[in-house]
């Protein structure tokens, strides 16, 4: 079963061709890595798999459902992170994850359970009734994850989830979510941190000026290049032309060490 169907979804402003002609198919419990440089379409291309930005054409399915004809449906199944969280800055965390899950009609037990498991997952659980503005950024960015898991969504969009957790944290949601897509639901994440990607992802996605470039088990894309011990930045330098920059940036230190 497909818990995410993109069928020719493009993007237009003006003359740029933000998103271009998508076809993408992603399966229930498949956690999935969605990697570009700056500027490919990637988080385009989540704000219109979200319901938040309208595509020029072509669509976009949660489990068979439209997100722009029966949204509210749709959005029923989804959580999202951005990677700038925009939280309230006057609930405490306690509140705003009430608030989420008020929104889903989370019956009141199944929130209470949720919620304190949540927090104390990220370590929260003693800043639970501070006001969310004096929170750090990487408890912004805890509070936003656990506001995102609060109603046990069948979808789940990251934007660059890692940005602002400490080490320990960044762990905590790997394995978070290793164990969520085990038990069926399915993530989508964007990250420029490759590693990341290459630990922990089922399959990976490469964008480049709006198109898919690669698409596959991290495996398949080391056989397809031929070398097993390729890692994914390699892949995706040599994929995205990151190699031609990192050979002039060598010669322009080896240039200097000359001098």
């Amino acid at each position: 079963m497909q818990s995410i169907k993109i069928t020719n979804l493009a993007k237009t402003y003006g003359r740029h061709q933000a998103v271009d002609n998508l076809n993408l198919e992603i399966k229930k419990g498949e956690l999935f890595g969605f990697l570009g440089p700056n500027g490919a379409g990637k988080t385009t291309t989540i704000k219109m798999l979200t319901g938040l930005l309208e595509p020029t054409s072509g669509t976009a399915e949660i489990h068979g459902i439209d997100m722009w004809k029966k949204p509210l449906e749709a959005k029923k199944r989804i959580a999202y992170v951005p990677d700038q969280p925009n939280l309230y800055p006057k609930l405490t965390g306690w509140d705003y994850l009430e608030f989420v899950a008020s929104v889903f009609q989370v019956p009141q037990q199944q929130f209470q359970q949720k919620a304190k498991e949540m927090l104390h997952l990220f370590n929260l659980t003693k800043q639970a009734n501070d006001l969310i503005e004096s929170y750090s950024h990487g408890m912004k960015q805890k509070i936003a994850i656990c506001g995102a898991l609060v109603h046990e969504p069948d979808v789940l969009f990251l934007d660059e989830p890692t940005v602002g957790l400490d080490p320990k944290s960044a762990r905590t949601l790997k394995n978070l979510l290793r164990e969520l897509c085990d038990n069926g639901m399915t993530a989508f994440v964007s990250t420029h941190i490759l590693e990341i990607a290459e630990q922990m992802c089922d399959r990976v996605g490469i964008i480049l000026d709006g198109r898919i470039i690669a698409l596959d088990t991290m495996a398949e894309l080391k056989s397809s290049g031929g070398d097993s011990n390729l890692s994914l930045e390699d892949i995706f330098l040599e994929l995205t032309g990151g190699e031609d920059q990192q050979a002039l940036i060598n010669e322009i230190t080896d240039e200097g060490e000359r001098r």
